[in-house]
């Protein structure tokens, strides 16, 4: 039988920030237009299912307790969560569109792309647990993701144990080589560390393609459930802890098309799960599911767990 295959949807910071005329780059600014703005976030939902995307992820990558304490006069974690989560909704039930599945982005809970994160194991596996368990009632699951290091992947996969839920667990590897994580370990010491600790699935993100080119053949070997979503970047080495991405720039040549004949070999791989991350918005999405569609195959949400 062939497997059907699991669509994400694309980038949504940099889709609001095109979208929003009020929106200035600050660590916090995705939550603010979510405050200040709410329709261009459930427009964006919208716009990604009606693109094809199966799963919608809330914007709550920046819904940790360390990174609100850098913002004034945002509601708290609980709260903002539970905005996310009615805005994706609203999305969703605007597309007219049913078995759409909603998961809640578990992200680096101090900054992307660390070498290190200055928390403890023990504490990112408590703050981890906490997401879980705030959301697990209101989400079809859990997508823990731009994961830099071995240490943060261990940290959520036993988060996830202990929380009694399920996640699935992307990495994030180096531009220049995609056998690296962006911590600098290996990505195959990664996948030794944290295959066995029962991840859904295991999926590169957030990287340019070329460096997941490298990477999913080592992930294609260690479970049998894995995908990809990539970034639009040039780089992220501008990028500094705390920094806001307007330091990045976006790649011209990343067309939709293009974009999708990238994707599609990661499919003929065995990926079967794909999608996009920052800098890929609702038509590089809806030109991966006609790809995605002429090869014969079929769009669902979440793969059902083991």
């Amino acid at each position: 039988m062939t497997t059907a295959i699991t669509l994400l949807d694309g980038g949504m910071g940099q889709e609001l920030i095109r979208r929003s005329s009020a929106a200035k780059p600050h660590p916090l600014w995705s939550l603010q237009v979510m405050m200040d703005e709410p329709e261009l976030v459930a427009n964006v939902h919208r716009d990604f299912c009606l693109a094809g995307a199966r799963v919608i992820c809330l914007n709550t990558y920046s819904v940790t307790r360390h990174r609100l304490q850098m913002g004034n006069e945002l509601p708290d974690l609980p709260e903002l969560l539970k905005h996310a989560g009615d805005l994706a909704r609203a999305g969703i039930q605007a597309s007219g569109l049913h078995g759409i599945d909603v998961v809640a982005s578990l992200p680096p809970l101090t900054a992307s792309y660390l070498k290190q994160s200055p928390l403890s194991p023990t504490q990112m596996k408590d703050e981890y647990k906490e997401l879980m368990e705030l959301q697990r009632h209101h989400v079809d699951g859990f997508l823990a993701e731009t994961l830099s290091s071995v240490a943060e992947g261990e940290a959520v996969l036993r988060a996830a144990q202990e929380a009694g839920t399920g996640v699935h667990l992307a990495f994030t590897v180096q531009d220049e080589d995609g056998t690296l994580l962006r911590s600098g370990e290996l990505l195959e010491d990664a996948l030794r560390a944290c295959v066995p600790l029962k991840p859904l699935s295991v999926i590169l993100n957030c990287s340019i393609p070329e460096a997941i080119d490298q990477g999913l053949p080592l992930v294609a070997q260690a479970t049998e459930i894995f995908g990809a979503y990539a970034n639009g970047f040039h780089s992220v080495t501008a990028l500094k802890p705390g920094g806001t991405v307007d330091v990045l720039t976006a790649r011209e040549d990343l067309t939709p098309a293009a974009y999708t004949d990238m994707s599609l070999q990661w499919l003929e791989l065995g990926a079967s799960i794909l999608g996009g991350c920052c800098e890929v918005g609702p038509a590089h999405i809806e030109a991966l599911a006609q790809g995605i569609i002429g090869k014969g195959r079929q769009l669902s949400g979440l793969p059902a767990a083991a």
